[in-house]
Formats: structure tokens, sequence, C-alpha cells
């Protein structure tokens, strides 16, 4: 993110980063929001009720993780019809699908490659889906917040996947 988060701040968009992490990338975010108080403010701490308040308000969540085994910020922020926009790993891939804009199928935005480039233009897109199509954008957020993370649909799928290997299936 660090590579192009002054290009990330170029496009007609406001980001607040809450939580905490590695020093280096704590004190980065900080000057940055610093640099660009109109654009990005830089809260290092955790605060369930201000990230929930932050999910509400938001249009977009990004969530560009290295290693993510499971990820329920993501699925949080779905709750709130928020869009995530995610990099392909672990429970990310898992719970968010990318919009097809002719299908209108899909919860939000995500990239493959570990890459600040890869995620800068999936960004642009989402953004540029968010401006240019705002019917679209709707139905992306229904979409999202309609995603369904039940407990019931897990237990069901692993308990065919049991019995198809173990032979149980009836």
């Amino acid at each position: 993110m660090a590579a192009v988060i002054h290009e990330i701040l170029q496009m007609n968009i406001q980001m607040v980063v809450l939580g905490t992490g590695d020093a280096q990338y704590e004190n980065m975010l900080r000057e940055v929001a610093y640099t660009y108080p109109d654009k990005m403010i830089t809260i290092i701490d955790f605060n369930e009720d201000l990230s929930r308040k932050i999910y509400a308000a938001s249009d977009m969540f990004l969530m560009p993780s290295k290693f993510e085994p499971c990820g329920l910020s993501q699925m949080i922020a779905m709750r709130y019809g928020t869009v995530p926009v995610v990099r392909e790993t672990g429970g990310l891939k898992d719970t968010v699908h990318y919009f097809d804009e002719e299908t209108k199928e899909g919860n939000g935005f995500s990239f493959a490659t570990y890459n600040a480039h890869d995620m800068l233009f999936t960004l642009q897109r989402a953004v540029g889906l968010y401006y240019d199509e705002p019917e679209l954008w709707k139905t992306l957020m229904t979409n999202a917040s309609k995603s369904n993370f039940d407990w019931k649909i897990s237990a069901e799928t692993y308990l065919y996947y049991y019995k198809k290997v173990t032979g149980k299936l009836s």
C-alpha cells in the first residue's frame, strides 16, 4: 500500500484507517494522514464501537491482507452494505466474490496478487463503478448486504463432504 498510497489519495475518495499493526506502517499512515488532512484520518487503536460506526458510514472497505485465515471484518462490513475490496487470500477469497457487471452477481472486488498496483487498479475499478454506475453500485451493495455466512450452511456443507468421504451418503 505504501507504494501507491499517494495515488489512492488522488482519487475522489476519503479514507479512514482504524487499527494497529507494525510500527513502520503505523508511522507511515500517520505521516500520510498529516500530509492529506482533508483526505485521510488514521486512528492507531482498536475500538469496536467506532469500527461499527465506520463500517456503517463507509461505501467501501479495503482489506489488502497478505494472510487472512478467516477474515471477519469483510463479513461485518457487508452486513452494513459496505462493499469489500480485498486481496484473494484465505477467508477473504472464500467470502468475497468479484462483482460481474453483466450478470450482476458478486458482492465485492478482489485482486489475486500481493501487489500494490493490482490493489490500486482494483480500487480504481470500484471507485469508477461507484461514480459512473450508481444503479449497479446499489445492486452491489444489496448483494453484499444479503451475503449469507450462516453457520448452518457451513455445517451442512461440512456434513455433506464428511459423508461423501466416508461413503455414508444416503
